[in-house]
């Protein structure tokens, strides 16, 4: 038969001693004397003892994990970014119970439900590209699980986010491009509700109408990210009777999958075409002919930033303390 696990109450009877005492001189408190607590430890020991973590979880209302929800961990911006959080979860001595959306709002919400149930004591998010119901926020908040949104936030008030300020890579891309005498300059962008993806097209407008350049309606595509969508918003601009010599795309892995396109269609990247994208990812050192350019969003920057609010916020454990937002500046480079 197997043997169960030793218990407080049976290192007491060996020692014929109360099981309180046990227990505080396994949690060395000074009211017990050294003798016992030395004797209390090695019987313990003897016993191969373990603390019962539900009960100390329950006394002390924590389970010392955090959830982490992501779209997709094999991109190279999430998985810098779980590094980052795993080293700052590390520090306080925290274990990560990480979850992928896979962009799917339904999968998305399951995946909170079983954190919340497994009572997790913080969440870390970046929400998927289809999440438009947040009501899972006041969920959460009720049951007072904090929660920070990183990277892909929602567009509301009084929540903790921190996210990359799009426009000012933006704003070098399209002036890089002026500066090197194209007027037609496109956006591929991602999908319409998405709030990055509204972020690019303010930011894009914007970059034009600072370089002195019309914008063309024609010029603004959207895809859903999918290769098959990547390459139906390529060609919408190369079949036009104008097409656009320089193209600004949601980011690098569309750029791949239009680059590639662009080839077979005969036209040759930085003569034909030139392209800059958003997340520089560190793919591009592997190509021979990577795009002009990408724009840095600093994936572990906001997501060390994202785990210190979150554990600043458990830490305060207070219904009081105050929503925080994070910005950091994305910024162009050049390849």
């Amino acid at each position: 038969m197997k043997k169960k696990p030793a218990t407080i109450k049976e290192i007491a009877r060996r020692l014929k001693i109360s099981p309180s005492t046990v227990s505080r001189a396994l949690n060395d408190h000074p009211s017990i004397g050294l003798v016992t607590t030395m004797r209390v430890k090695k019987m313990a020991e003897e016993l191969n003892y373990e603390p019962n973590q539900t009960a100390i979880f329950f006394k002390q209302r924590r389970t010392f994990t955090i959830g982490v929800i992501l779209p997709n961990l094999s991109e190279p911006f999430f998985s810098s970014a779980i590094s980052e959080i795993e080293k700052v979860a590390g520090e306080h001595e925290y274990t990560v119970l990480m979850g992928q959306s896979h962009d799917d709002a339904a999968r998305e919400l399951k995946i909170l439900q079983t954190f919340k149930k497994h009572r997790v004591d913080g969440i870390l998010m970046s929400l998927g590209k289809n999440t438009e119901d947040l009501s899972f926020i006041k969920i959460l908040d009720d049951a007072e699980v904090p929660i920070v949104f990183f990277d892909c936030v929602p567009r509301i008030d009084g929540v903790n986010k921190v996210y990359s300020d799009l426009s000012t890579g933006m704003r070098e891309a399209v002036q890089s491009f002026a500066a090197l005498g194209h007027k037609n300059i496109a956006l591929i962008n991602g999908p319409e509700n998405l709030l990055a993806s509204q972020e690019r097209a303010a930011a894009y407008r914007k970059a034009l109408k600072s370089e002195n350049l019309e914008y063309n309606a024609r010029y603004e595509v959207h895809t859903d990210l999918t290769e098959r969508g990547n390459i139906e918003a390529i060609d919408k601009l190369l079949v036009l009777s104008e097409r656009p010599s320089a193209i600004v795309s949601f980011n690098d892995f569309v750029t791949l999958d239009v680059i590639k396109y662009v080839r077979q269609r005969g036209l040759v990247q930085k003569k034909d075409v030139f392209f800059i994208s958003y997340a520089n990812y560190p793919l591009w050192k592997y190509m021979e002919n990577p795009p002009m350019g990408s724009i840095e969003q600093y994936p572990d920057k906001q997501a060390r930033k994202a785990a210190e609010i979150l554990f600043r916020h458990m830490a305060a454990n207070d219904d009081q303390q105050e929503p925080e937002t994070v910005v950091f500046e994305s910024k162009l480079v050049l390849k």
